[in-house]
């Protein structure tokens, strides 16, 4: 890869200098600061009545108590493996013991997402009581750390002459990588590096049992990864980088590594390990299968790798993997994994709207898979993608008052459907309180409280706005010391960017053209360069202090359709309002909202209404509701001689999907049936 190439690279805006002020993010920010932040610790606590417990914190002080020991008894002796399950629980519920592990066994992980949120939270809003409580998890953490540095509480705990024996499984290394990204988090916030330190013991731990000539192992559920570049990228040690291009390049080699772990089943297709990407090596690959999670999260550390080593054919494999998402298994709402089955992608262009999986977590991954593609190269296909799943499927992920959460995020929903079919049993119609599997709240909280990371990147000399999400950012582009107050007013479609410094210097400020959007009104800026290329518009020139730039983004709402490929949305259609994606539900519709149609050329309508007390805009439609036609029934009293249609008109009402199933248990469409 060519010089001139990386010098297109692009990073994300140190959090330390950008503030988001934009009133729709600001709310859900504020949201993740104030209530789940906190609420989320008490479940880690095991506090919060009537949710599953945690039992996080209780296995992190059960293996601090171990080390301990271990350090003042020389007479201790460590324990002895024994399998006791993938999710372990008490016999005793109610009194659960103090020396025995619990929960899923990559329970630690949800700590560690929780300590990443936290110092993303510290940097816009320094705390001092959050802070003094991270810290104290931080000391319970290291206090758990193995002497050798390994440090995992299901092996510290269980038995530590088994670690590493069940890579494919039992998720070591991905409880490492959520270890790494928390520890680079608190680190960047606080400077504290206690933590960094525990990640770092493990990772030499790590990087001495792996690799050439060792053992030739990669994590069964990726992350680790990704981590490792991240590690890299704050220490500088060059052994973090070739430990995660260990892991990429070793994946999908045969003879597969996971054989040696398992038995392999009589008849197993010579090709197998799809689910967990490692089927074939990943230069190789070209259509997403598998575990969606875990695919993004894998997809994100081949393309940091890409970028930091210019490794074309990596950068390739990115490409084709990203093409195979978005035009062939991406649900409208930016959701994927389009089956339960395995939490997986299905096959090309199969996505079922009401036994849809679309995990929270794999929405959140597809957000770092595309935020890593646009530091590359900044193209709207990434940035477009990354906004559909933020505004839709993200945030349906997380109730309106912070306390409680979806898994999976269906495109329709049927109450009694999910109580009574098995096949849908995955799908719930109101959000929990929490999970025993909880990977998806605390990832929300950790990419809302680092959203300023996504929305704005930099280059040499240039500033990238992705996302139309307003910011106060104080600057440093090209040498030059810039502050830029940017807003975006969804409701008018504006967009205003003003520039402060102290004298005039010479930048580029790059803004995204969205595809919702076919009218952009590019500027006639005096004394600038304005042109477009790949999808953004680049404003060029010499800035003087309180020059502005406004464009005008109009964001209306339109009517759209799916592949003809997509079984499931023929002769259907959805609403959408800009990047959001909207819904009709049972509490503004009625029931049987399968019997609901409009027209394909129908107004739509904007109006305000309030949902749970905030302030919304819905959008109208005139409609009909089929009926029956008659009473002249043949074979059964289900069935009667077909006698046309009937409908009687009705007015339809569409709210953001984000906000579905904030009003009580009921049904919810996004695509509905046109005439």
């Amino acid at each position: 890869m060519t010089d001139s190439r990386k010098s297109v690279f692009s990073s994300p805006l140190d959090l330390h200098n950008i503030r988001i002020t934009d009133d729709f993010w600001i709310r859900q920010t504020e949201l993740v600061r104030t209530v789940v932040i906190p609420y989320q610790w008490e479940m880690l606590n095991d506090r919060v009545e009537g949710a599953a417990p945690s039992y996080c914190i209780h296995n992190f002080r059960c293996a601090a108590h171990l080390m301990k020991e271990k350090r003042e008894n020389k007479d201790f002796k460590e324990p002895v493996f024994t399998y006791r399950g993938f999710e372990v629980l008490p016999e005793d519920p109610e009194n659960p013991k103090d020396d025995e592990f619990y929960g899923f066994l990559f329970q630690d992980s949800d700590l560690y997402k929780w300590i990443e949120a936290v110092g993303y939270s510290l940097i816009s809003h320094p705390d001092s009581e959050l802070e003094a409580l991270a810290d104290g998890a931080i000391d319970l953490v290291a206090s758990a750390q193995h002497d050798s540095g390994y440090l995992d509480t299901y092996y510290i705990i269980n038995g530590m002459d088994k670690i590493f024996t069940n890579l494919r499984d039992n998720h070591e290394l991905y409880c490492f990588g959520h270890l790494c990204e928390a520890a680079v988090s608190y680190y960047k916030a606080t400077g504290k590096d206690k933590l960094l330190r525990c990640a770092c013991r493990f990772a030499d731990m790590i990087d001495d049992y792996f690799g050439p000539d060792k053992c030739n192992g990669y994590p069964g559920h990726e992350i680790a990864e990704m981590a490792l570049i991240r590690l890299y990228e704050v220490t500088g040690c060059e052994r973090y980088l070739k430990l995660a291009a260990f892991f990429i390049d070793e994946r999908g080699k045969q003879p597969y590594y996971f054989d040696k772990e398992h038995e392999v089943p009589k008849g197993a297709p010579l090709i197998r390990y799809h689910y967990h990407q490692a089927h074939i090596p990943v230069r190789e690959q070209a259509e997403p299968v598998g575990h969606a999670v875990r695919a993004v999260y894998l997809y994100s550390g081949m393309a940091d790798m890409a970028r930091i080593t210019g490794d074309e054919e990596l950068l390739a494999a990115c490409r084709r993997i990203w093409s195979g998402i978005v035009n062939e298994k991406l649900y409208i709402t930016g959701g994927i994994g389009g089956t339960h089955i395995g939490e997986s992608f299905s096959y090309p262009y199969d996505l079922p709207n009401d036994t849809a999986y679309a995990e929270t977590c794999a929405s959140i991954g597809l957000i770092f898979f595309a935020g890593r593609m646009l530091r590359i190269c900044p193209l709207p296909s990434f940035t477009d993608v990354m906004e559909l799943a933020l505004y839709n499927t993200v945030l349906s992920g997380m109730a309106l008052d912070g306390r409680s959460f979806f898994y999976v995020n269906p495109l329709e929903v049927s109450p009694l459907a999910c109580m009574r079919d098995e096949r849908k049993f995955h799908v719930k119609p109101v959000r929990q309180k929490w999970f025993g599997c909880a990977c998806c709240p605390p990832n929300i909280s950790r990419l809302l409280s680092s959203l300023a990371a996504y929305a704005y990147t930099e280059s040499d000399d240039t500033l990238y706005m992705h996302l139309y999400i307003g910011a106060d950012i104080t600057k440093h582009v090209g040498g030059v010391d810039v502050r830029v107050v940017t807003a975006y007013d969804a409701e008018i479609g504006k967009l205003s960017a003003a520039f402060h410094m102290a004298e005039s210097e010479e930048l580029t400020f790059a803004v995204r053209l969205p595809s919702w959007c076919s009218d952009v009104k590019v500027p006639d800026i005096t004394g600038k360069d304005v042109t477009v290329r790949n999808g953004y518009m680049y404003i060029s020139g010499f800035y003087t202090d309180g020059d502005t730039v406004e464009l005008s983004v109009p964001a209306s709402p339109m009517i759209i359709e799916a592949d003809k490929r997509v079984r499931e949305d023929e002769r259907c259609v959805a609403v959408m309002r800009g990047p959001v994606c909207y819904c009709i539900e049972e509490a503004d519709n009625g029931k049987e909202l399968h019997n609901l149609y409009i027209e394909e050329d129908v107004e739509l309508r904007e109006e305000t209404a309030e949902i749970c007390g905030q302030a919304v805009t819905v959008i109208k439609a005139n409609g009909y509701r089929a009926c029956n036609t008659g009473e002249d029934k043949v074979f059964s009293g289900l069935y009667h001689k077909y006698k046309g249609s009937k409908f009687k008109e009705t007015e339809l009402t569409f709210i953001p999907y984000h906000m579905w199933a904030n009003r009580g248990e009921g049904e919810m469409r996004v695509f509905v049936n046109v005439l």
